[in-house]
């Protein structure tokens, strides 16, 4: 089923509505820039703590793969939802007239 095509008339609900293309990517551009600009502070980390060697090169080998991280993040789509629409589906509520058998008189 299409989001295009609707077997029937009944009203879609959309307070459960994906968030728009536009707003989904400026999502996408603030994590890719947040990711990448830690990248630097890591490297001068790195170099601030030089003399301790094996801190210094934690920290570069955790820097090297931000920006391969930052670009898959950027490029990742949030999962589909399922195609199933949710319609407002009318319930009958228990005060609706009910069709009682009445006695009917006939004047012939």
């Amino acid at each position: 089923m299409n989001g295009s095509q609707r077997d029937d008339d009944t009203p879609v609900l959309i307070t459960e509505a994906e968030p728009s293309y536009d707003d989904q990517q400026a999502a996408r551009r603030r994590k890719y820039a947040i990711m990448m600009s830690l990248r630097i502070p890591c490297l001068i980390l790195a170099v601030w703590v030089y003399p301790i060697w094996w801190l210094s090169l934690i920290i570069l080998a955790l820097s090297i793969p931000l920006p391969w991280m930052a670009v898959l993040v950027a490029n990742d789509r949030p999962p589909r939802r399922n195609e199933k629409v949710n319609r407002y589906r009318h319930e009958r509520s228990h005060r609706s007239l009910e069709g009682r058998n009445r006695q009917v008189i006939d004047s012939s």
